[in-house]
């Protein structure tokens, strides 16, 4: 079974002034991040503003991405739908350039019943038997949970071997944990619900986060494993201002704006997500930024 690692960097997608793709620097910015802690890069996912992308632009991203890390780390595309036709084509012309893996997001706005979304991962996980696949379960912008029950008759798929939870439950994740072979593995898709789901099998993390502090959060995973428990919270509570401050408006606003305070070129995002709106919530990331030493001269 593929092994993505401990720590997922979900990256942000840059933009030039004029509003398209900066392919260039997120070739830098891929490359930036497997040295400073990422195992693997998922490129559009949700903090890669993949609702506002075109799938020519996610493709293109695929690419730049997958050549500028070359084999240093894996690569998981994010080629979700809710359509499930339209997933199955985006996913078969990503396996088709060597992408490492796939991000399947729960179907949104349709809203489909539970036997709904396990045919729909179905479809896409046959389509693409080659392809390893992370369900993605994020019911706060979906409008559906994944339920744990379907996530253990999922994990019984070949190629589906793990999941991104992003609904901040531990009883959810205790359940799917229960549910499901040790092999399967459980990413948690909150930065501050990492450290809680280790305790009860999580593997890792898919992190926004990881952009500012990827070794950091390396550490705090390799001290859990190695049992040193207290070093873990540490460092977990030294990072949890970072954490929440990063999430004060929606992501990936705050992410785009650390990154750009501390001096990548990555653009705003794109509309329907605004500009940051409150100089009271840059002042305070700001001064979250200053308290960890992540600064200019530090980050290059």
């Amino acid at each position: 079974m593929v092994d993505f690692g401990r720590v997922l960097t979900a990256m942000v997608t840059p933009f030039k002034k004029d509003g398209s793709v900066d392919y260039d620097v997120a070739a830098k910015l891929a490359a930036y991040l497997v040295n400073n802690g990422t195992d693997t890069l998922v490129v559009c996912g949700t903090t890669g503003e993949s609702p506002t992308l075109t799938w020519e632009e996610e493709y293109q991203l695929f690419i730049v991405v997958l050549e500028a890390v070359a084999q240093k780390a894996l690569v998981i595309a994010g080629c979700g739908s809710n359509s499930t036709k339209e997933a199955i084509a985006a996913t078969q012309k990503a396996a088709k350039i060597g992408i490492h893996g796939t991000l399947q997001v729960v179907p949104y706005y349709n809203k489909p019943p539970q036997a709904g979304l396990y045919q729909h991962f179905q479809a896409i996980a046959q389509a693409c038997p080659d392809l390893p696949m992370l369900l993605y379960n994020i019911p706060g912008r979906t409008g559906q949970n994944l339920q744990p029950e379907t996530v253990a008759r999922l994990s019984e798929i070949k190629n589906i071997v793990g999941i991104k939870e992003s609904t901040g439950n531990i009883d959810q994740v205790s359940e799917i944990r229960r549910l499901t072979p040790k092999e399967f593995q459980i990413y948690s898709g909150d930065d501050h619900m990492t450290l809680p789901l280790l305790s009860i099998g999580a593997k890792g993390v898919v992190s926004v986060a990881s952009h500012l502090v990827g070794v950091q959060l390396q550490r705090m995973i390799q001290a859990f494993d190695s049992g040193q428990f207290q070093v873990a919270t540490e460092i977990h509570l030294k990072l949890f201002p970072l954490f929440k401050a990063l999430f004060a408006t929606t992501s990936p606003i705050l992410i785009k704006k650390a990154l750009e305070l501390l001096g990548w070129e990555v653009g705003s995002t794109r509309l329907p997500l605004s500009e940051v709106g409150s100089e009271e919530v840059v002042q305070k990331l700001e001064m979250v930024l200053k308290e960890l030493n992540l600064t200019k001269a530090r980050t290059f």
